[in-house]
């Protein structure tokens, strides 16, 4: 049923996709794409960095380079290399291997990539079709509706975020029953609302159809299509796709997270993954160490309320062990940037007890050299601080948030 197009061998199926909340690369999406029938570009990725000079269709009136990063904007992003933009167009095929070298093993910045930017490892090489009409199209898991929408904008392409932002109006929504599916006067209209005109209209409606069924068969919580566009020869075609999968269907996907790729995932985030911790990098110098992401997250906020920046989220989440204390502790305190680390725990499920062993283990052992504040309450916590307060170390105790980040901030301010 997948109709490729003109694209004759394919080394790696790939286009830049998000994989998880953790946002990794994978080389799947057109094989997933293909599960449900869905129109898409074929195209070829050179197998490795080594291979620098990508093949391409002969007879392909122009080609397009893509750089595969996890990172949106590429279009618009700069490489170190002084190259401009990390999609290019060129009716040369001679050129295709010049281009690729600038792009290939040198870093491509973007809105959305760190300062330093990521690494190019691959570059997609594909006919470049024409596009005629350029539109937008996901499905997501919305709160709000408590379940799946579909949402679209007949203007797709680089500047959806602009589109989102400067004309609302144009950002189209239908909620989608979870019992009955996408019904067909849903799809029609969606297709209606993309621009999408007569025999086109049926054919995009299909296409929707499709990927809300692809949406439920991979356990997918987000399946964006930026562009779905339209030839001059009258085809629907998803150009490019963004998909995100539910960690906790790991069980049912085996298939997919067999390939999860880990190279552009940072190496805190994936060394805290290891221990079941929840961790992400941010750009302050207080380290946090909580349990429960709503926690987490209401302690960065009260952080940067009373003047400091959060390190980081981390969440240690409900079945702790002590050496998982340990090992949250080892991540905060190899962050240069740390210069105070603040605990708040409530122990529901958690056993203030094990935390607290787990914080004197990790001080004695990593011989913590920056000023520790710790707020603990719920099950145990009186345990847990007399273990703390017999425990001879320097850790500042707080009776609750707000007391414990002002301690945090103020121990920076010495």
């Amino acid at each position: 049923c997948v109709m490729p197009v003109s694209v004759r061998t394919c080394h790696s199926q790939d286009v830049g996709c998000r994989y998880r909340f953790a946002h990794r690369q994978t080389p799947i999406i057109a094989w997933i794409l293909n599960l449900k029938c869905v129109t898409f570009l074929f195209f070829l990725c050179p197998p490795s960095l080594y291979h620098h000079v990508p093949v391409c269709p002969s007879d392909a009136k122009e080609i397009v380079l893509k750089a595969q990063i996890l990172a949106g904007g590429r279009g618009k992003g700069v490489f170190d290399s002084g190259l401009k933009g990390g999609v290019h167009l060129t009716k040369d095929p001679a050129v295709v291997g010049e281009l690729a070298n600038k792009m290939l093993g040198f870093n491509l910045t973007t809105k959305q990539t760190p300062k330093d930017g990521v690494k190019v490892k691959t570059v997609m090489v594909a006919e470049a079709l024409d596009i005629s009409r350029e539109t937008y199209f996901a499905i997501l898991m919305d709160r709000s509706c408590n379940g799946p929408v579909m949402v679209g904008s007949p203007q797709g392409g680089m500047d959806i975020e602009e589109v989102a932002a400067s004309t609302p109006e144009l950002i189209f929504k239908e909620v989608i029953d979870i019992f009955e599916g996408v019904r067909d006067e849903q799809a029609l209209r969606m297709a209606a609302n993309l621009g999408f005109k007569g025999p086109l209209q049926r054919q995009a409606a299909d296409q929707i159809k499709r990927l809300y069924d692809l949406f439920l068969k991979v356990d997918a919580t987000q399946v964006e299509v930026n562009p779905l566009g339209e030839t001059p020869e009258g085809q629907v075609v998803c150009f490019d796709a963004k998909i995100n999968f539910d960690d906790n269907a790991e069980f049912r996907q085996k298939a997919v997270f067999a390939m999860d790729d880990m190279t552009e995932s940072d190496p805190t985030e994936t060394e805290a993954a290891k221990w079941d911790l929840k961790y992400i990098g941010l750009d302050g110098n207080i380290a946090c160490f909580v349990n429960g992401a709503g926690l987490a997250m209401a302690t960065c906020d009260i952080i940067d309320l009373h003047g400091g920046k959060p390190a980081n989220f981390l969440d240690l989440g409900g079945g702790v062990k002590e050496r998982q204390v340990y090992e949250a502790f080892k991540l905060l305190t190899a962050d240069p940037k740390v210069e105070a680390i603040l605990v708040n725990i409530f122990g529901g499920i958690v056993n203030c007890a094990i935390i607290a062993n787990g914080i004197t283990k990790a001080c004695r052992e990593l011989e913590l050299k920056v000023p520790l504040v710790v707020r603990l309450e719920g099950t145990n916590v009186h345990e847990a601080k007399r273990i703390l307060s017999e425990s001879g170390l320097p850790i500042t105790a707080a009776d609750n948030l707000d007391d414990a980040a002002k301690k945090a901030v103020a121990a920076i301010k010495k």
